[in-house]
């Protein structure tokens, strides 16, 4: 196993499990490793290793690397930890893919996209078993979303219906003649859809309101708190009359951050586009399902990506400040790698290299 030490890095110090803090509202996550007082998940829902290395090693657990984000196992050594890059493990030990360890690794890679970490024994996440999120949308958005749905199928019957606003949707459980209104386009989109009844169609739509709950509640969580961040570097930008070095970070993070919000929102207009014809979703609900949890799943990772960023714009208070330019250069950090088209940021690491000074202390290159 020493062979691998110099294909190792440093291993972060985050404890593991999901994000949970945070103003995710209304938005509920679970621990890898199942909710107090559930039945073990069976074995092959959890985090298991055959090979006898990996209990011989003591407490594990599994996480991405700070630095690139790449997968490795974290082991105690006395008062250091120090991390193996999972694929290295592999090579290292001959475990093959197609092997139940090499399958399992797999899995826990695939994981650490939906929790920040895993131990042995640890519930994998459900989205690497069967699609369905490891997270729950707030109440508020699933009766927002189903609403909206009841409001579409009306305008599908009567036109006139469709410039409703906000306001006809929230009002649909008080309003009677607008309730029976909707209950006559259900019973016309079942004999449009040859369903047995209304019932089937209020199934499918409940369904189908349920995928789109998670995208409505990633649109407040992400699309939105994004959308405040960059507004509040735009009005800094604006309003800055400083020196060139703090003005070109200021504009690199306004223009990076208008990148990525072209980016997140151009991702909730393809899913509003491709489920906005609500008797098309339905003639096709499980290719829509394919669909909606695809891109949940991807804005869910960009959400656990973003929130320590987007968690530090909410606290700020003032621009301007210490803190401020503090947060546009952790901000412009963030952004660089992922946002700044490839050439540029290829010709400013070569311009710049970036040289991470070896710090004494609990963590150990491998």
């Amino acid at each position: 196993m020493w062979s691998i030490i110099s294909a190792c890095e440093a291993a972060p110090s985050d404890p593991g499990g999901v994000i949970q803090d945070g103003p995710m509202t209304e938005a509920v996550t679970h621990e890898a490793g199942g909710e107090a007082g559930q039945a073990p998940a069976p074995e092959g829902e959890r985090c298991l290793l055959e090979h006898p290395m990996f209990t011989a090693l003591g407490q594990i657990a599994f996480r991405r690397a700070e630095t690139d984000g790449t997968p490795v196992m974290v082991l105690s050594l006395g008062d250091r930890e120090a991390a193996v890059p999972l694929r290295a493990l592999q090579r290292e030990f001959a475990i093959e893919d197609d092997s139940p360890d090499g399958r399992m690794l797999g899995l826990i890679a695939e994981s650490l996209d939906y929790v920040s970490g895993l131990h042995l024994g640890d519930r994998l996440p459900s989205e690497v078993l069967d699609g369905r999120a490891s997270w729950e949308p707030g109440a508020r958005h699933r009766a927002l979303v189903e609403a909206r749905l009841r409001m579409q199928l009306l305008a599908w019957i009567d036109p006139s219906a469709a410039g409703a606003g906000m306001g006809a949707v929230l009002r649909l459980d008080q309003d009677q003649g607008l309730r029976q209104r909707v209950q006559a386009a259900f019973e016309q989109a079942a004999r449009t859809l040859e369903l047995p009844n209304a019932q089937t169609v209020i199934v499918l739509v409940e369904n189908l309101a349920e995928e789109l709950s998670y995208i409505e509640s990633l649109r407040e969580n992400l699309l939105r708190r994004l959308q405040v961040m960059a507004a509040r570097v735009a009005q800094a930008c604006r309003g800055f009359r400083g020196d060139g070095a703090r003005l070109e970070s200021l504009t690199q993070v306004h223009r990076l951050g208008e990148i990525a919000l072209k980016q997140i929102a151009g991702r909730f207009d393809e899913v509003d586009a491709q489920t906005g014809e609500v008797m098309a979703a339905l003639r096709n609900i499980e290719s829509q399902q394919a669909f909606i949890r695809s891109n949940r799943d991807l804005l869910y990772r960009s959400l656990r990506a973003w929130e320590p960023i987007l968690r530090d714009w909410t606290a700020l208070e003032t621009v301007l400040d210490e803190a401020f330019w503090a947060l546009i250069t952790r901000t412009y950090q963030f952004l660089a790698p992922r946002y700044m088209p490839v050439q540029e940021w290829q010709a400013q690491t070569v311009q710049r290299p970036v040289r991470r000074p070896r710090k004494p202390g609990s963590a150990m290159t491998w």
